[in-house]
């Protein structure tokens, strides 16, 4: 089946970096949108980066931009997000997500795929 796990969550200080990677797993990688999403306990995920199927477009929060870069790499069937200049508010569980373009959907497969998350602190 499609699968998605990260990793590479971890406690860092403000103004520190991460990476934290993705693992696509169970289909074609190529016909899969990536996103990463976040959640605070209490609160809605709220999407932070995405990047398309063709990885030819990437978009991001406002909050995060030009301090997060979203990227995939199509020969480890693998998505990162590099986390720089990272603040307390960015404290979350992070999760990836993979999204199937629909000329590619299937019966019996996800449209959606969501893995468990990795978790994110930041503090001093």
């Amino acid at each position: 089946q499609v699968e998605v796990v990260e990793s590479g969550g971890g406690s860092v200080q403000p103004g520190g970096g991460l990476r934290l990677s993705c693992r696509f797993s169970g289909d074609v990688f190529s016909n899969y949108a990536m996103s990463w999403y976040r959640q605070s306990p209490g609160k809605e995920r709220d999407l932070v980066a995405g990047i398309t199927s063709n990885g030819g477009r990437t978009n991001y929060d406002d909050s995060v931009k030009d301090r997060f870069t979203i990227t995939r790499d199509y020969a480890r069937n693998m998505v990162h997000l590099q986390m720089n200049n990272l603040k307390p508010e960015d404290t979350a569980m992070y999760f990836c997500v993979a999204k199937v373009v629909t000329a590619f959907a299937r019966p019996g497969y996800p449209g959606e795929v969501w893995g468990r998350g990795t978790r994110v602190t930041v503090s001093s």
